[in-house]
C-alpha cells in the first residue's frame, strides 16, 4: 500500500547504486537537471544507462520511477485510467503521472519501443508548458518543481521504423553513451562481479573480440551487463568456458559459425 505521507517513498534509493563515471558525465547530468531539462540517453544495451540513472537519482536525492517501454504498452498505462473498486469509479495515476504529481525523474527506458501515438503525451512535457493533457479527467496537471523526464534508447539496435522522430527528438538535450575503456570496465566488472581484477580484464578482451564482430556476424557484441553475469557465476565457481557460454556466446547467436569463433576466443583466453 502506497504511504500517503510519502506517494514516492517506493521510488526512493536508500543505497548509493556504484557507478563508474567515464568522464564529466555526472557534473552534466547535474546542470541539466537543475534546469530540468528533458534528456536523452543513448548508447549500447548493457552499457550503464540504466545504471547512471539510478546513480544520478540517489545522489540528488529524487525519487526515480521507471519503466521499461514495449510495443504494446498504451498511453493509459503511463497517465492512468479509472477503475472500479468498493466505492465506485475511482481515478488511479500512472507512473507518469505520479512522477509529475509528486515530482520524481521519470525513466522511460527503450522509449522507441513503444507506440508513437503513446509516447505523444509526453510532449508538453518537454517544452515551457511542463503539463500533463489528462484527458480522461478534464484535468491539465502542471509538472512538481523537482519532475524531470528521462528517456533512452539503443540507436545502432532500432529499425527505421523505430527511430524516434526528430519532432520528438528536439524536445530533449542528449547524452551519449557507450562500453567505457578496457581498463575502466574491467574495474566495473571486478567490482560488480566480486571477481579480482586480472580475470575481469581476461573478460574485457572477449568481449572487445565480440564487438569487433557487429555487422560481421553479431548484431550486437557482449555487454558490460553481460561481463558482471560471466564474473558472477565464475566467483560462485562454474569455470570460464561454462560461464562464458551461458552469459556471453548463447546470448550473442545461434549462428554455428559465429559460435565456433566465440568458443575459440574463450579457449584462446582462458587456455
Amino acid at each position: 500500500m502506497r504511504d500517503s505521507r510519502d506517494p514516492l517513498a517506493a521510488w526512493r534509493i536508500a543505497t548509493e547504486p556504484y557507478y563508474r563515471p567515464v568522464g564529466d558525465e555526472p557534473r552534466r547530468y547535474e546542470l541539466a537537471y537543475g534546469r530540468r531539462l528533458p534528456l536523452i540517453l543513448s548508447g549500447p544495451t548493457g552499457c550503464g544507462k540504466t545504471r547512471f540513472v539510478e546513480h544520478m537519482a540517489w545522489r540528488l536525492g529524487v525519487p526515480l520511477i521507471t519503466v521499461a517501454c514495449n510495443e504494446d504498452m498504451t498511453a493509459s498505462d503511463l497517465v492512468g485510467r479509472h477503475l472500479l473498486d468498493a466505492g465506485g469509479t475511482v481515478w488511479h495515476d500512472g507512473p507518469l503521472t505520479l512522477a509529475v504529481r509528486h515530482g520524481a525523474i521519470r525513466y522511460l527506458d527503450e522509449v522507441v519501443e513503444a507506440r508513437q501515438d503513446t509516447t505523444v503525451v509526453i510532449h508538453p512535457l518537454t517544452d515551457g508548458r511542463r503539463l500533463l493533457p489528462l484527458d480522461k479527467k478534464g484535468e491539465q496537471l502542471a509538472a512538481h518543481p523537482d519532475f524531470q523526464l528521462v528517456v533512452s534508447y539503443n540507436p545502432g539496435y532500432q529499425s527505421a521504423a523505430k527511430d524516434m522522430k526528430p519532432s520528438t527528438r528536439q524536445r530533449f538535450g542528449s547524452m551519449a553513451f557507450d562500453y567505457p575503456p578496457p581498463a575502466t570496465e574491467a574495474e566495473i566488472v571486478a567490482h560488480e562481479a566480486g571477481i579480482v581484477l586480472p580475470l575481469a580484464e581476461q573478460l574485457v578482451a572477449i568481449a572487445g573480440r565480440t564487438r569487433a564482430l557487429r555487422g560481421h556476424g553479431l548484431e550486437e557484441g557482449a555487454s558490460t551487463r553481460l561481463l558482471i553475469h560471466a564474473g558472477c557465476l565464475m566467483r560462485d565457481g562454474l569455470d570460464a568456458r561454462a560461464s562464458c557460454e551461458m552469459t556471453l556466446t548463447g546470448s550473442l547467436t545461434d549462428d554455428p559459425d559465429v559460435l565456433r569463433v566465440l568458443h575459440d576466443c574463450i579457449d584462446a583466453t582462458f587456455g
